[in-house]
């Protein structure tokens, strides 16, 4: 049975009247938090008096008037005293003898939320048997019974700061508890070394940043928990912040390929505090906004010289074709006639090229085999080799279905081998390599046997309209393949081999919805919709449990742990969205987005480091070719 705030409090009311002691506390606007029957009890105060809220100088002008503290003769200034003195509350314990003739002691402690506690307790027996002993033991020195009351009145205060110095611990580890838990939640690695370079704190996230390397690292030098690789990267940050200076080093890690942002804040000690991140996906975005943001520039500028370009080339063909209708028209213009029209369709084919590089191109990933890619590669790209040329197809990714844009990645490779070609010549032999890099990346490398790239074309060779083939080249192939890569949040590297160039292509690895035919969430606060996705759903094998709001999903998926499959709107109703869904469920069920905002988009982009997206409106078969097919699932 779950116990309300109310049961709690009485309960913790009914405690307090079971102490013998009486017990006050005080908030540090001096109003009564909490009192038990004690108190009311040894002061014989009223019940205005133990009311929570009740003012603390109220009680002590009560307490003064009816003469507590013996004769007052300026009630109002020793209120006011006795106020400033609560104002600057310390620490302490005294005994005094009431007016009744009673002896208390009162210990106070303050309270790391402000106010203070303090405990009354009835003294009076144990100083009787102090006097009595003192009246009995005439064989005592006097200077014996002052050390033994003094003893007693010593051990009493002991006694009263060892229980601060208690409750001072018990909130220190409870504070230090729930900053090592705070830390130990972060998507970071947060940790300190001294100035020789060793961990004197780490909140055991080490592993998450930098996989492979261990958590428990507090008393290792920090060249040894990171490898030597990844600490020449960050030795100069490091040496800064031993100097006073804050830094911030970001670097691609050499054993997993993640991209690292490493924070250094400098203690007053010579050592430093370190922030580690593990900045991938937010860097692949980067380069796709900023790649698709290049593009939308260079559409600006072109489309209206395309535009006029256009009308000219239609003029030019319409003329040409004109004299071509003219009767008896001479050889030697015919030649020219027909140069000028094959110009003027050159100049038409490199305007469509312009359009492909500059207009939208939306990534459209699907399950797709990775064998399947290379398959279908070879068996286009083999009858455009020639006869002494040899392609050699290598692959080395795991047999499990990932989302690509197929044609994307299938016309970039073939783009890359046609060019490995045109560089070899009539014989040669060209290998393409897939991999998997740490989960992190889907590589392919392409590399042939020729010259290699020249130091321009290294550094120019995606530049669009370079080329190194004069005439016979466009110089486009090869931006497209890099527009491409970096819009999917990719990347394209040129170097030279041992033998002839290399091309490196990079893309997100994000594994496919593994097949289902259990049951499916759907969360979409549209009725209409949700009917239509609904049967979307069903048609593919689901049954289908339906939420309109990221909190009513949340509270499925909690209750429900038959959950296979979840489909959400980003935009539903309440304050949380279909993203807060999907971080409340941290990928523990697979999980699609669906939306009809428009790519650029920040809740669409945010969405995209989350799950797949689906653009609305969509079919069972887009939907359906985000999901592993049955017969590929792993078993």
């Amino acid at each position: 049975m779950q116990i309300t705030d109310e049961q709690a409090k009485a309960m913790t009311s009914a405690g307090l009247n079971l102490i013998a002691q009486a017990l006050t506390i005080y908030d540090s606007d001096l109003k009564l938090v909490v009192s038990n029957a004690p108190f009311q009890q040894m002061f014989n105060l009223p019940d205005r008096l133990v009311t929570p809220g009740a003012p603390f100088e109220d009680t002590i002008h009560h307490l003064a008037t009816r003469g507590e503290y013996g004769p007052v003769e300026d009630v109002d200034s020793f209120v006011t005293e006795r106020t400033d003195q609560a104002r600057a509350f310390i620490p302490h314990y005294m005994e005094r003898t009431r007016a009744n003739g009673r002896t208390i002691s009162v210990e106070g402690s303050p309270l790391p939320q402000g106010g203070w506690v303090s405990v009354y307790t009835d003294i009076t027996a144990t100083k009787r048997q102090e006097e009595l002993l003192s009246a009995r033991s005439d064989a005592l020195s006097d200077q014996v019974l002052a050390h033994t009351e003094q003893l007693a009145a010593t051990n009493r205060e002991l006694a009263a700061m060892i229980t601060t110095l208690e409750e001072t611990q018990r909130q220190l580890t409870a504070s230090e508890a729930r900053t090592r838990l705070t830390t130990q939640m972060m998507p970071a690695h947060i940790a300190h070394v001294d100035a020789r370079g060793h961990y004197t704190f780490s909140n055991n996230r080490l592993s998450s940043v930098f996989p492979g390397r261990p958590s428990d690292i507090v008393g290792l030098h920090i060249s040894a928990a990171l490898g030597a690789s990844a600490y020449d990267r960050i030795k100069p940050a490091l040496s800064d912040a031993f100097g006073g200076i804050s830094t911030l080093k970001e670097f691609t890690d050499d054993t997993s390929a993640r991209r690292i942002r490493v924070a250094f804040t400098p203690d007053t000690l010579g050592g430093a505090y370190i922030l580690s991140m593990d900045v991938t996906e937010e860097t692949q975005t980067r380069e796709a906004l900023q790649q698709t943001r290049k593009r939308e520039l260079a559409a600006q500028m072109i489309s209206g010289l395309a535009h006029d370009f256009s009308n000219l080339l239609t003029i030019i063909l319409g003329m040409q074709s004109r004299i071509l209708r003219l009767p008896d028209v001479p050889p030697q213009a015919l030649e020219l006639v027909n140069g000028t029209l094959a110009a003027a369709r050159r100049g038409g084919t490199l305007l469509s090229s312009i359009g492909d590089v500059t207009g939208p191109r939306a990534q459209r990933p699907t399950a797709t085999a990775p064998a399947g890619v290379l398959s279908d590669l070879a068996t286009l790209a083999q009858p455009a080799l020639p006869d002494g040329m040899t392609l050699i197809i290598e692959n080395n990714a795991p047999d499990q279905t990932v989302l690509l844009d197929k044609g994307h990645v299938t016309d970039s490779l073939l783009n890359l081998i046609l060019n490995a070609r045109d560089a070899c010549g009539a014989t040669g032999q060209i290998t393409v390599t897939q991999q998997v890099v740490n989960e992190t990346w889907i590589e392919w490398t392409v590399q042939d046997t020729g010259p290699g790239f020249s130091p321009n074309a290294l550094e120019r060779g995606i530049d669009p309209f370079f080329t190194t083939k004069g005439s016979e080249g466009g110089g486009l192939g090869l931006s497209m393949v890099y527009d491409m890569t970096k819009s999917a949040g990719g990347d394209l590297r040129l170097r030279n081999g041992d033998t002839g160039a290399h091309v490196t292509l990079r893309l997100p690895y994000r594994a496919a919805l593994p097949a289902t035919t259990g049951l499916a969430l759907l969360v979409e606060d549209d009725g209409d919709i949700r009917a239509t996705v609904r049967d979307l759903l069903m048609h593919l094998g689901h049954s289908v449990i339906e939420a309109t709001s990221a909190d009513e999903a949340t509270a499925l998926l909690a209750d429900l742990p038959d959950i296979a499959m979840i489909l959400s709107d980003i935009q539903l109703v309440g304050e949380a969205t279909g993203l807060d869904l999907a971080q409340r469920n941290a990928g523990r069920v697979p999980m699609l987005l669906m939306t009809s905002l428009p790519p650029d988009n920040a809740l669409f982009r945010t969405g995209q480091q989350l799950a797949p997206v689906l653009r609305k409106p969509f079919t069972a078969d887009d939907l359906a070719a985000l999901i592993t097919p049955a017969c590929e699932a792993p078993q």
